[in-house]
């Protein structure tokens, strides 16, 4: 069972060819020696710049000695307009002492206190898709409204009906389809003497998003100071103070780490629940177990997700396949020696999960659909090793625990009430905007079990 390639991967691609094909094809732009290579080099006329795809070597940047490899600011800057100094973007203490505030709010034993909030979301979602029963649907747009919603009734209480929530989704979709491609950025980027430019329309759509945003901050602290704040996670955050220095963050601050909560788990979200509704229509064999499956969630909650087994599987092989974020940028602060290549200080070390999951020579089977994979010895040596859609180390995404309840309950709830079908002549073909998405929509038939 193997999701369709648009088509072959090429033996050898130049520079200029590979940030061609990378912009319409991300599947047909990767050379098929990168799937087998443990590290590629890449030389522009400014850097040069590595791709490691050897487990020790991804251990080595990410676990072990992260701070020799901060994120690279070349790949920050396109995110710097909306994020300020989010801690996506931020390295050394000051993401250290960002981490120290917001983690608190993702440990495990709150994440039971955010499921309602995900129900009610994936509910409203099932709602508003009966009317469409029958119609063939761009899933994407399907998927993203979802996981808005479940971002703003976990981080504030209310639902995407709000109406500076709803303000806030139109504007970010706007700012989506502005943004520039930015994974390429790590093959071809400006030489650091040329400022970055953003257009117009982007830096406009990131203001008015960054303002509705600081609305919705100023009323949780009025709220807050009144002792009348609900207990979600933006309260959580608010109210937690670093337990080294004993400061909070600021108003500043706040809006800075809302906006990436709001683009890490919305649009990443987003994009894994769709390609996983597109491999559930690829594979009606397996859309039809996760429906049986789903039975469990006729009383719902949290306790259940533990019945959820197959869907888990699903979704996390979907993540394998279509990582939201196919690739990760770091930046060498000295000279290093990997695999007997000398990696010059300021070079780009480029780690993708796009060609760690599909790895040759650590796979079986790799490029096959296949959820049982994560009960075989290979599949659990691989989810131990080579397997990062968050990434690893002290970097793992804060929202991986939140994201693996989210993705197999609103799947199950999803499958649960419909079926979905592929569309002739609609197959998705991957590409990398601000995370994997389909060149032109996900389509598929939806049908009223």
């Amino acid at each position: 069972m193997t999701p369709p390639k648009p088509r072959p991967r090429p033996d050898k691609v130049s520079l200029w060819r590979y940030t061609k094909l990378f912009r319409k094809d991300i599947l047909s732009a990767q050379p098929q020696r990168l799937y087998r290579a443990w590290m590629a080099e890449f030389r522009t006329p400014f850097f040069r710049s590595y791709l490691i795809n050897q487990p020790e070597l991804i251990e080595t940047v990410l676990k072990k000695r992260p701070d020799d490899f901060p994120k690279s600011n070349r790949i920050s800057e396109g995110l710097r307009p909306l994020l300020g100094n989010s801690v996506f973007l931020t390295n050394g203490e000051t993401w250290k002492r960002q981490r120290r505030i917001i983690d608190p709010a993702f440990e495990g034993g709150r994440l039971k206190d955010t499921f309602s909030a995900m129900h009610a979301a994936g509910q409203a979602a099932v709602d508003r898709l009966r009317p469409q029963v029958g119609e063939v649907l761009e899933c994407e747009e399907v998927t993203s409204h979802i996981a808005a919603d479940v971002i703003f009734r976990t981080l504030f209480s209310v639902p995407i009906e709000h109406e500076i929530a709803a303000k806030v989704f139109d504007k970010f979709r706007s700012y989506q389809r502005e943004q520039p491609i930015l994974n390429v950025a790590a093959f071809v980027p400006l030489p650091r003497w040329v400022p970055r430019l953003h257009s117009r329309k982007t830096r406009k759509n990131a203001k008015e998003i960054r303002r509705l945003i600081e609305r919705l901050t100023a009323d949780r602290s009025d709220l807050i100071a009144k002792g009348q704040a609900p207990n979600d996670l933006a309260t959580k955050i608010m109210t937690t103070r670093d337990p080294e220095t004993g400061r909070g963050f600021d108003t500043r601050e706040m809006v800075d780490q809302v906006a990436i909560f709001f683009l890490a788990g919305h649009e990443t979200s987003a994009s894994a629940l769709a390609w996983t509704l597109y491999l559930m229509a690829l594979y009606p064999e397996w859309q039809e177990r996760l429906a049986d499956e789903a039975s469990a969630l006729n009383a719902p909650s949290f306790a259940k997700m533990s019945q959820l087994k197959l869907s888990r599987d699903v979704f996390r092989e979907a993540l394998r396949l279509y990582p939201p974020v196919p690739m990760m940028v770091r930046e060498a602060t000295c000279p290093e020696r990997f695999r007997d290549r000398d990696i010059p200080e300021g070079s780009q070390v480029v780690i993708s999960p796009w060609h760690l999951h599909r790895q040759e020579r650590i796979w079986d089977k790799p490029d096959e659909f296949d959820p049982t994979r994560w009960s075989t010895e290979n599949g659990k040596s691989c989810q131990r090793n080579a397997y990062i859609p968050f990434s690893a180390g002290p970097r793992v995404c804060t929202g991986a625990g939140f994201a693996m309840i989210e993705g197999p309950l609103l799947l199950s709830m999803l499958l649960r009430n419909f079926r979905f079908e592929l569309v002739e002549g609609r197959t998705p073909v991957p590409v990398a905007h601000l995370t994997v998405r389909s060149k032109d929509g996900i389509w598929l038939r939806v049908v009223e079990r």
